[in-house]
């Protein structure tokens, strides 16, 4: 009878989230994460993942497969009259709830680790569900006043930011160290923060001559 591999699976997603999380998604080896996961075989994540880009997109999809899920769901209950900030916060509250567990927390510092992607956020890809990219194309159109290439800028903007902050806030809650805003304040700043990127009047270009400052002599 074929043992299952359920238990195994398990064991390296977990192990990879925590190590990807902690020390880099290209830094760590197939090797540190076989021997945390107590698989003696070295070609164990291959077996069951393909590669390592194929462990990653595992990794991705179960946390943000529900999570977009929880996004449609909100999506749906503030309708079509949503306002800015309600759509924001359909993107926000699903993903900072991750805060709230180990596992989650990894994720999210996982996730701040690929930026370098986001501006490809219209193409499906693991863990970028179709109701994340329903939402950020509707917050797109919100200001036709502004120039298209800035409402695309300003979305782009968004999702850095939402990653990063909720990053930074997982390292923090990891390191056992108190917070600042407790999660309902940080959940609610974050999203007033996210709807003033988008709603930002544009005010024109800034001076470009950069003036020198001289070091201090005293």
């Amino acid at each position: 009878m074929p043992r299952d591999s359920t238990a195994t699976k398990e064991r390296l997603l977990r192990e990879a989230e925590r190590l990807f999380a902690r020390r880099g998604l290209y830094r760590v080896t197939l090797r540190e994460i076989t021997d945390a996961a107590d698989q003696r075989n070295v070609s164990a994540i291959n077996y069951h993942f393909g590669s390592r880009d194929g462990l990653l997109q595992a990794v991705l999809t179960r946390h943000g497969d529900p999570t977009d899920l929880a996004r449609g769901a909100l999506r749906e209950r503030v309708g079509a009259a949503a306002e800015s900030r309600d759509l924001v916060a359909a993107l926000v509250v699903p993903y900072t709830a991750h805060l709230d567990a180990p596992e989650g927390r990894d994720y999210l510092r996982i996730v701040a680790q690929l930026s370098g992607g986001f501006t490809d956020w219209r193409t499906p890809a693991p863990g970028t569900g179709p109701h994340l990219r329903a939402v950020l194309a509707e917050l797109e159109d919100r200001r036709p006043d502004l120039p298209a290439a800035v409402r695309r800028e300003r979305v782009v903007e968004l999702i850095m930011l939402m990653t990063a902050a909720t990053s930074q806030r997982a390292r923090h809650v990891e390191s056992g160290r108190p917070v600042e805003l407790d999660h309902p304040v940080f959940v609610a700043n974050l999203t007033d923060v996210l709807v003033g990127v988008l709603e930002a009047p544009l005010l024109g270009p800034l001076p470009t001559t950069v003036v020198p400052v001289r070091a201090s002599t005293g």
